[in-house]
């Protein structure tokens, strides 16, 4: 398995980021970087004249975004593996590009030999995270359901929040502040990640009946 050849192609609009994961790749027998890519639709017209078994992908590109290349990378039907290098370890970049179909997801800050030792797993079918991807990944994982997040009181607040009550009402039944109540609201508006009282209110009836 380890001494098959992995042809390559790199999507980057920086020539000088290109070189150097070029010249990272040239350490081992296993690669051959076949095209190189300055954006999107380059890469789509190189992906499918050369079929290259990898394509290490940015994120934030001139034109399309990474995100829109993977997307029609996949719609074409391009079976080469995807792996995102990039400088961006926001989540939503991260879940964006995982949930699209990368891969794996680099960090473009990495050590060369890490970051080679997991494009050559990542060329031989594994999906392969930087460290800090997967810590999220996983958090994301446990947060299936983000009403554990919640604590006692916000969760009797949300309660109060899904029966219709105005913030007067729940302080008045709960016996704390209006003011109080408002924190507890912003909090738990936070931690399910969603903008209103509705949202929320939706998100605990869909949550009860599972």
């Amino acid at each position: 398995m380890n001494n098959r050849h992995f042809t390559v192609m790199l999507v980057d609009d920086h020539p000088l980021m290109r070189r150097g994961i070029r010249q990272l790749l040239e350490l081992s027998s296993s690669f051959e970087v076949v095209a190189e890519a300055n954006n999107g639709t380059e890469a789509l017209a190189e992906a499918s004249r050369l079929l290259p078994d990898v394509i290490l992908l940015d994120l934030h590109m001139k034109g399309m975004s990474g995100l829109d290349t993977l997307k029609a990378l996949r719609n074409e039907g391009v079976a080469a593996r995807i792996l995102v290098l990039t400088v961006s370890d926001a989540r939503s970049d991260i879940y964006a590009m995982l949930d699209a179909g990368a891969d794996g997801y680099l960090l473009k800050d990495s050590e060369p030999e890490v970051l080679l030792q997991q494009i050559t797993e990542g060329a031989q079918g594994a999906n392969v995270y930087s460290s800090v991807v997967r810590d999220y990944m996983m958090t994301r994982g446990h947060s299936a359901n983000p009403f554990q997040t919640l604590t006692e009181r916000e969760l009797d607040v949300l309660q109060e929040v899904a029966r219709g009550l105005s913030n007067k009402e729940i302080a008045a039944t709960l016996h704390i502040s209006e003011e109080t109540v408002k924190v507890h609201i912003r909090n738990f508006l936070r931690k399910l990640d969603v903008r209103s009282r509705v949202a929320a209110t939706v998100l605990w009836l869909e949550n009860k009946h599972h």
